[in-house]
């Protein structure tokens, strides 16, 4: 089992589509092991929007993101299954709407394309944030949730197996 964060972003609560998000991922089966509405602040935008994220594509995007996740309520998630971080990117879609397939979260809720946030000098709105990796996932669990705000629980279906 592995956990991936999932951080469902003021464009989405703004949208009215966060029942229909978590939906999604509850129909898939994948365990919901942490959920929180809250206000980012600077701080906590920051550590979740490192500075890796400002070598990688620069400072000004950097404070975009920071900007952006901090504009407004968010609800964070952290899920748990069986390679949940594949699974959840998958269900979400490619970090540009505009390029994202139908029938992913990004694609089924949004259009914008990088080229517009460029021109505009605006974040690109894409409603969800999902971990990367593994690792990633851990890291930011941390970032968002204290250890005693995760629940451990078993779902029955869990516990079946064949008996051989």
């Amino acid at each position: 089992m592995e956990r991936s964060l999932v951080l469902l972003k003021p464009d989405a609560l703004d949208r009215g589509i966060v029942g229909e998000v978590i939906h999604r991922f509850e129909r898939a089966g994948i365990k919901i092991v942490g959920m929180k509405m809250v206000v980012a602040n600077e701080e906590t935008a920051k550590k979740h929007y490192t500075e890796d994220l400002a070598q990688r594509r620069g400072e000004a995007v950097r404070n975009l993101m920071i900007s952006m996740i901090s504009s407004g309520p968010i609800v964070a998630l952290a899920l748990e299954g069986v390679e949940v971080v594949e699974v959840v990117r998958k269900m979400v879609g490619t970090t540009e709407p505009k390029s994202a397939a139908p029938g992913t979260i990004r694609g089924d809720f949004a259009h914008v394309s990088f080229k517009h946030a460029d021109e505009h000098k605006m974040g690109v709105f894409n409603l969800i944030h999902a971990s990367g990796s593994k690792e990633e996932g851990e890291t930011e669990i941390a970032v968002w949730f204290k250890p005693e705000e995760l629940v451990e629980h078993h779902p029955s279906y869990t516990h079946i197996t064949l008996k051989q």
